[in-house]
């Protein structure tokens, strides 16, 4: 595969069916506005245009409160609320949160006060690692599902037009990571799995399932993921 051409690696009918379901969530989560959400014990204000936890992203969620330790320096790639960098924040002192969207981290700093965590907590505006300084012991990145090109600042947050985003942060990330550093990724397969795997094995990460769970939409079962990510040896 061509590394500056993404093409699906799924049939057309696939790929149909999720350029509905992008749109109907797309039309929802505009609708949605400005809104709290409690959340794995947090209480969260989500601003309009700031995409919100779904119910499935609580697979990540857990897994970030089960595998931080006090000693790791954490990176939440996509903080969006702030909900995951908050996460970690209960386990580890030294959490840095980035999102391209600025009124994503206004809302990350405003909600890690309201959860108590803000002196554990640092965000800045930055795409992928931009403006990233050091390297870390965790990653944890919720990347766009969808390879299509995104309309506003809220539709950056699911849908990544040809995956640039995903491609260059699987790219990058390996250089991110300190000795024995792992990622932390969510993912299904209403976005291009198979094109996440071409990516895990092109730059030679190993991956282990740390959970799943499978949900049926217009008789179509997907099933997402929450991964754990570590550089082959």
């Amino acid at each position: 595969m061509a590394d500056d051409v993404y093409r699906p690696m799924m049939s057309d009918d696939e790929a149909a069916t999720l350029r509905r379901w992008h749109e109907a969530a797309s039309i929802d989560l505009h609708r949605l506005g400005a809104h709290q959400v409690h959340y794995l014990g947090l209480d969260l204000v989500v601003p309009e245009h700031v995409f919100p936890p779904a119910p499935m992203s609580e697979l990540l969620g857990r897994a970030v409160l089960d595998e931080v330790c006090d000693g790791d320096r954490v990176l939440d790639m996509g903080t969006g609320s702030g909900v995951n960098a908050i996460l970690a924040a209960s386990r580890s002192r030294d959490v840095v949160g980035v999102d391209v969207n600025p009124q994503a981290v206004k809302a990350a700093v405003a909600n890690a006060e309201r959860n108590n965590v803000a002196s554990r907590t640092a965000f800045l505006d930055s795409d992928l690692f931009e403006r990233v300084e050091g390297t870390f012991d965790l990653v944890v990145f919720d990347p766009p599902f969808r390879w299509f090109r995104p309309r506003d600042l809220l539709e950056v947050a699911f849908a990544d037009e040809d995956y640039r985003t995903l491609t260059m942060f699987m790219s990058d990330v390996g250089d991110r990571l300190r000795p024995g550093g792992r990622v932390l990724m969510f993912f299904g397969t209403s976005g291009d799995m198979n094109y996440l795997r071409h990516l895990i094995d092109k730059h030679d990460f190993c991956s282990d399932t740390i959970a799943s769970r499978a949900l049926t939409k217009d008789g179509v079962t997907v099933t997402y993921f929450a991964l754990r990510l570590t550089k082959a040896r």
